[in-house]
């Protein structure tokens, strides 16, 4: 749970209560309620779409330019295309459909500047949720989708009050209301082990960019 003017937030009832609205309207037969979902990797995004697609049309926006290296986005990426495909095939809720954004690594570099010797963690992972969770409200603004959110949250390594505030700012600006979410509640990062077990997916022990890499093989070494 996070603090809102001083109120505990939690933000996996926030989630709730939405889906309770896109239950009720799947009950009375109407259109779903359209949602622009961030995905940093198939293996976090497999228990939110599990999760999800049974009560929204989503879309996932896979914009990663903190990947550092061009062939380890290359195999991220596809692996999120195969898990949605089998996804759609096994038709686990409404049709999932997928928009690769621009790889653009040097956008990462340009925000982390000042910020490389920071801790997994810190302000230039602040900085990197800002950068993506931007550019997916603008391309949800222009779409005028209902909401827009991230997968971010279900990493037990990832500050989800954080995300969510950061989130919230954002959607302010934009005018596109904002998924709240907290994924790993429920057991969901549990879920999206087994799932990913279950696909044979890809699972990097970084979050891609230069810096942790660097950072985790440090800890690998003690």
């Amino acid at each position: 749970m996070s603090e809102r003017n001083g109120q505990h937030v939690n933000y996996q009832k926030e989630l709730e209560k939405i889906i309770q609205k896109a239950e009720q309207r799947k009950s009375e037969g109407k259109e779903p309620l359209r949602l622009f979902l961030h995905s940093c990797c198939a293996p976090c995004s497999s228990y939110c779409l599990e999760y999800l697609a049974p009560f929204f049309a989503i879309t996932v926006f896979y914009y990663n330019p903190n990947i550092s290296a061009e062939p380890e986005y290359r195999h991220r990426v596809a692996e999120q295309k195969r898990l949605i495909a089998a996804y759609n095939e096994e038709q686990k809720g409404y049709p999932i459909r997928i928009i690769e954004g621009d790889y653009e690594p040097a956008r990462f570099f340009e925000i982390a500047k000042g910020l490389e010797a920071c801790p997994e963690g810190g302000e230039r992972c602040f900085r990197c949720f800002d950068l993506r969770l931007r550019e997916t409200a603008r391309r949800a603004m222009e779409d005028t989708y209902d909401y827009f959110g991230t997968t971010l949250t279900i990493s037990p390594l990832k500050n989800a009050p954080k995300i969510n505030e950061i989130g919230q700012a954002i959607s302010a600006e934009y005018g596109v209301a904002w998924l709240p979410s907290d994924f790993k509640k429920k057991n969901g990062y549990k879920r999206s082990v087994e799932l990913s077990a279950e696909y044979g997916l890809y699972r990097q022990d970084y979050c891609g960019c230069a810096y942790s890499k660097a950072e985790r093989e440090r800890a690998k070494r003690v």
